[in-house]
């Protein structure tokens, strides 16, 4: 009996053990996280707004737990992802809706068709670009320091949290390749305008340093002339299927961007910058089977899923949910390597797993 007892005792005390290493594995790598950029991102603050780039209605959300939300995809988006796998147990809140308890645990002030030029997107109607979105930030920081007494209180709890940025792709789908409405692609050649894009880019985050961020993770772009937008719409190359101008602006983009991250950690005392290589994360493509079109009926002078129409049923097969945005199925394979870096070349000088521990 006394040994039955003992045995029931040992194993009480490696139960609470056991669910004590839970509850510190569970809790957030960091305190807070703020998402910054454009639909890839947006979860919601498009919605009231008077815009073409909305996605709160079916079949977006098809596959995520509250239905549609504003969110460009089937389910999840890479930035949900990491936020799991971050250590949170909710999903980061549109800046839009936020709650009065929601901006100490971060916020997201992602907006479809936002960019880092101001001018970019207009021809979508109402967006939230990258300086309105920082804007939008400093409301936020107003009131953390408000909460937390001082503003000095604030920053050091600024100083913990995770930032990431993920814009640039409608400086390019929505502005320089529409030449009929926009006039940069007759001010610049591609080399130029990545180099204004990235100076402009480079006084909006100096911005976020005077607001106390110091762990910042920059997202490149994508493969922009592979998306079915690009390839039904432009030439394509006939080696690749992609349209090669787009792809290879998008990479000039992405050199002055991982440079701008040695010039910002060169000069930044206290902050840390990566760059997250987007184009260059190939995961394996087992299991797709459909690359080139989305999985979801498109209207076709926007590009977005036809409200309320079925879409594809396989939709784990195709990496595109509509002319623009991957599915839940590709986000899930690109994800957790922004995170945890498989290659060298994911990110740059590390990972995100990395940044929130330095």
């Amino acid at each position: 009996m006394a040994s039955a007892i003992k045995l029931g005792c040992a194993a009480i005390v490696l139960m609470f053990i056991s669910n004590l290493q839970q509850c510190v594995i569970g809790a957030p790598q960091v305190p807070c996280y703020f998402i910054f950029g454009d639909s890839l991102a947006d979860d919601g603050n498009n919605n009231a707004l008077p815009a073409l780039a909305k996605a709160n209605y079916p079949p977006y959300g098809i596959d995520f737990p509250k239905g549609p939300t504003g969110r460009f995809t089937n389910g999840e988006t890479v930035f949900d992802i990491i936020t799991k796998l971050l250590g949170f147990d909710n999903y980061i809140p549109p800046f839009a809706i936020a709650g009065a308890s929601d901006f100490l645990k971060g916020l997201n002030y992602a907006s479809g068709a936002a960019g880092i030029l101001s001018e970019t997107g207009r021809t979508q109607g109402a967006r939230i670009s990258l300086y309105e979105q920082i804007v939008n930030h400093e409301l936020t920081v107003k009131r953390i320091s408000a909460k937390l007494g001082s503003v000095d209180s604030a920053t050091r709890y600024l100083n913990k949290c995770l930032y990431t940025v993920g814009i640039g792709n409608n400086d390019y789908l929505n502005n320089y390749f529409l030449p009929q409405y926009y006039g940069t692609s007759r001010l610049y050649n591609p080399s130029q305008y990545a180099r204004v894009l990235v100076r402009e880019y480079a006084k909006q985050l100096r911005i976020l340093l005077d607001n106390g961020a110091t762990k910042i993770a920059l997202f490149g772009l994508g493969s922009i002339g592979c998306i079915p937008y690009a390839t039904t719409s432009f030439p394509v190359n006939s080696n690749t299927g992609c349209v090669e101008n787009f792809n290879h602006a998008a990479q000039l983009f992405n050199d002055n961007l991982k440079s701008l991250v040695d010039e910002l950690n060169t000069n930044s005392t206290d902050a840390k910058f990566i760059y997250v290589n987007v184009s260059g994360i190939t995961p394996n493509v087992s299991g797709f089977t459909v690359f080139n079109s989305g999985c979801c009926q498109v209207i076709n002078t926007t590009g977005l899923c036809i409200p309320f129409r079925t879409p594809c049923k396989n939709r784990s097969e195709y990496v595109f949910w509509d002319s623009f945005h991957p599915t839940q199925a590709w986000n899930q394979k690109i994800a957790p390597r922004t995170y945890n870096a498989s290659e060298p070349s994911d990110a740059y000088p590390y990972d995100i797993s990395h940044l929130v521990q330095s």
